[in-house]
């Protein structure tokens, strides 16, 4: 997700760049003047504010990402004598709801002879793979033979379609 605000803050300062260049690069008579050096000091002043703002869209970004991940591992951490329950697993389709969140329905299939936890890690993408967020779901006390329910829900705003993938899944 950094990338995209970067490519649309890097779309923007250009944009904003040819706008106050040829703003100042002539008089009223069509001549050049010298207002382009101002108009190039301005584009360039543009240019490092935009740079700078992206930089610190796509950090923020990183660090979310970040958190979310290491909250993630803990809370997979804390399903103490799990084993891989990743094939008992699946994922509804996402869909964003009036809060720009993403959801998604998990369902946990217990192929265990007695009742059991799952704590689900659901990655959200975007179409191209790139990791948008990370959560757990934890569905508790799922009986025998049964299947138990949850939903993951994004911690932010994820725009644009995304997609949702079972990152890891543990029974205990």
């Amino acid at each position: 997700m950094a990338r995209h605000w970067t490519r649309g803050a890097a779309g923007a300062v250009l944009a904003l760049a040819g706008v106050v260049a040829a703003a100042g690069c002539s008089d009223d008579s069509g001549s050049p003047s010298g207002n382009s050096s101002k108009a190039a000091s301005a584009a360039s002043k543009a240019a490092s504010a935009a740079s700078s703002a992206a930089s610190s869209l796509a950090s923020q970004g990183s660090d979310a990402l970040a958190s979310a991940s290491a909250e993630a591992r803990r809370k997979l951490d804390e399903a103490k004598g799990g084993v891989q329950a990743k094939d008992d697993v699946t994922l509804g389709t996402p869909a964003i709801g009036g809060d720009g969140k993403a959801t998604a329905k998990v369902t946990a299939r217990n192929t265990a002879d007695s009742g059991k936890s799952f704590a689900v890690q659901v990655n959200f993408t975007d179409t191209s793979g790139n990791l948008l967020d990370v959560v757990v779901v934890n569905i508790e006390n799922v009986a025998a033979g049964a299947s138990g329910e949850g939903t993951a829900t994004s911690h932010r705003k994820l725009t644009g379609q995304v997609k949702t993938a079972v990152g890891t899944a543990l029974r205990y």
